[in-house]
């Protein structure tokens, strides 16, 4: 999909790009097999946004410009480059008291309930995957091609 065809909305200093799931009135276009949420939120500031979230899933914040308080009005300002993993509910609520646009992204989905292994920065569904996976990054093979001269923080701790 091209970002011209990602789906708009915009209302009472809100802004947002659906690019999964639904806001304020707007749906994408997009299809996904779990139920989904990718919604790309700007609030102008003084805006308040209040985002519906299904009570069984599973959902995380990542500001990515800009300054807001999430959950209640109570809450400390939480500023870009951070995450914040909510919990059960029934939505999300933020509110931009800034003097500056806050642009973050809406991410969730309905639990797959499948098993979870990880190791390092790799994770799967069972041990053999990530001995698969572990293999495949050594051998430089299966989407690793380029990671024979790609060297991370993370790789490091792991001691290849």
């Amino acid at each position: 999909m091209l970002s011209k065809d990602v789906a708009e909305a915009i209302k009472d200093g809100i802004k947002v790009r659906v690019i999964a799931g639904e806001a304020l009135g707007t749906k994408s276009p997009i299809y996904t097999r779990t139920p989904t949420m990718y919604l790309d939120f700007t609030l102008k500031p003084g805006a308040h946004l209040q985002q519906p979230i299904p009570i069984s899933w599973n959902a995380f914040v990542y500001v990515l410009e800009g300054e807001g308080i999430f959950g209640n009005t109570k809450s400390s300002p939480t500023s870009a480059h951070h995450v914040l993993l909510l919990g059960t509910g029934d939505g999300l609520e933020v509110w931009n008291k800034s003097s500056k646009p806050l642009r973050f992204v809406l991410i969730g989905g309905e639990p797959l309930g499948e098993p979870v292994v990880q190791f390092g920065p790799f994770v799967m569904n069972t041990q053999e995957e990530i001995d698969q996976t572990i293999d495949d990054f050594e051998n430089y093979v299966n989407g690793f091609e380029k990671a024979r001269h790609w060297r991370s923080e993370t790789g490091i701790s792991l001691d290849y």
